[in-house]
């Protein structure tokens, strides 16, 4: 991937709607070279889709947060089918270093993301966690 490549997609994670031709002028390219540029970024997987962030994305569960858990033992499968099987957890990653598991939760209202702590919190293995509330989140190209 060269420097118009990432110019590229730059661009597109600013607006991922722009047209060719905006997208064209921007980078001083032909719309010709910025269709097979995008057609080629798709074709070897740099460019893996296109999304849409919808109001509904960000108000449905406004009040978001990260919980950093330790797991105690082997119970890390156990306790991850138990994480992901909870309406207010929206993801779960593996990682390495002091937590074992990085939780991304959204609730409607503080009370119930204190509500879905305690309920992880009380899962057999879980050691330690640690909580951080997003206050706010910038994406390229999203206005929140």
């Amino acid at each position: 991937m060269d420097e118009t490549d990432q110019r590229l997609i730059g661009a597109l994670r600013r607006d991922g709607r722009a047209a060719v031709s905006d997208l064209a002028a921007q980078l001083g390219l032909s719309r010709a070279t910025v269709r097979a540029r995008i057609e080629r970024l798709v074709a070897r997987g740099e460019i893996s889709g296109f999304t849409v962030l919808t109001r509904a994305d960000v108000t449905a569960a406004p009040v978001r947060g990260q919980m950093m858990i330790g797991i105690e033992g082997r119970g890390t499968d156990r306790i991850i089918a138990r994480l992901l099987g909870l309406p207010a957890v929206q993801a779960v990653h593996a990682t390495n270093g002091k937590w074992d598991l990085i939780v991304e939760l959204g609730t409607r209202t503080l009370t119930d993301l204190d509500e879905i702590l305690a309920q992880i919190r009380r899962l057999d293995g879980v050691a330690t966690s640690e909580t951080n509330i997003l206050l706010s989140t910038r994406r390229p190209g999203v206005k929140l």
